[in-house]
């Protein structure tokens, strides 16, 4: 609906498209690598009410076949189908920009505010993925799920670190013969510079608008597209040991969808508050599942939105899917 910010038009749908399309190409590159996917059955479901979703499938024909002779009966088994289940979380954040900051200085924080908004909730969803990832390879009394986890890290003697052959080694001991459908590996830059350092890490490039090509945060080993993030899990708590996580993930292993929102963003004007004060209010409602898993409903402490603490907690994470059809595997090193 349009309206008017200090005689200035304000269209809060305009605004809206415009806070999607100003990503972030160095923070969110996870986003935007294609691990993450729109899931179209999970938002018709989020479109009208609740924060819980199932997501059906049929399981995998199985049983034996018999000797077609003719004299002995055909058996048949019947078709069965399960459900995944999904949670859709909200959040929200307010900034504010005082005008006397603006009169003083001759610029914009209100503007920054509005430019900035996307960037701060990319970098959200992007650490939001990583917990949730170590949530879900958090999993116990789960032997075959545990297979994904590779712990190739040692507290004593020769650190290990990331070798030519182990993310090869990890996608074959992981999915064997599915070993394909991995297509990135998410790491900290200490294991990215042992890859480096071994001539094994080839950064992409891109042409600035002078023609000039510059390196980017984006790289390729092995084949994999490797995306460069400090936030992922960094285990310090043996000094000369520290241990660091790297996700190998498929393409599609993360399903997105927005939920219902009717008021994703307003602005509030306080005219007394620090002499005159204006305040953009931002919400979000949405729901990033790891594919192949069920959201279990914790029986303490549970709002109608899980908090992070919630959603990143392995007890509440159940395998529905072959693990063998997950192309997601946790590997452990010492850089």
């Amino acid at each position: 609906m349009a309206g008017y910010y200090l005689n200035f038009p304000f269209d809060a749908e305009l605004f809206v498209q415009a806070w999607g399309e100003a990503p972030d190409p160095v923070r969110t590159a996870l986003l935007n690598s294609g691990v993450l996917v729109n899931d179209p059955v999970a938002a018709a479901k989020l479109q009208n009410d609740g924060n819980l979703y199932t997501l059906p499938f049929y399981n995998i024909l199985d049983g034996d076949e018999v000797n077609y002779d003719g004299a002995t009966d055909i058996t048949s088994t019947e078709t069965s189908a399960d459900v995944q289940t999904g949670i859709a979380y909200g959040r929200a954040k307010g900034f504010t920009a005082r005008n006397f900051v603006a009169e003083l200085s001759g610029s914009d924080p209100f503007g920054h505010i509005v430019n900035s908004v996307a960037r701060y909730w990319n970098k959200k969803r992007q650490n939001r993925i990583i917990g949730l990832l170590d949530g879900i390879f958090g999993i116990t009394n789960d032997l075959a799920w545990a297979k994904h986890t590779v712990d190739l890290s040692v507290t004593t003697g020769t650190a290990y670190k990331i070798e030519a052959t182990t993310l090869n080694d990890v996608a074959t001991d992981t999915l064997g013969d599915n070993k394909s459908a991995y297509a990135v590996a998410i790491m900290h830059s200490n294991v990215a510079r042992t890859l480096e350092n071994l001539q094994l890490l080839e950064y992409w490039k891109q042409t600035d608008a002078n023609g000039i090509q510059r390196p980017t945060t984006l790289a390729s080993a092995n084949g994999y597209l490797v995306i460069i993030d400090d936030g992922v899990p960094v285990d310090t708590t043996t000094a000369n040991y520290p241990k660091y996580t790297t996700y190998l993930l498929g393409t599609g292993v993360l399903r997105f969808a927005p939920g219902r929102l009717d008021v994703p963003v307003e602005i509030h004007r306080d005219p007394a508050k620090n002499g005159g004060q204006d305040t953009l209010y931002t919400r979000i409602r949405e729901t990033i599942h790891p594919n192949g898993f069920s959201f279990k409903v914790p029986t303490t402490g549970w709002t109608e939105s899980p908090t992070d603490a919630q959603l990143f907690n392995k007890n509440n994470w159940v395998r529905k899917f072959d693990a063998k059809a997950i192309p997601m595997a946790k590997l452990i090193t010492n850089g």
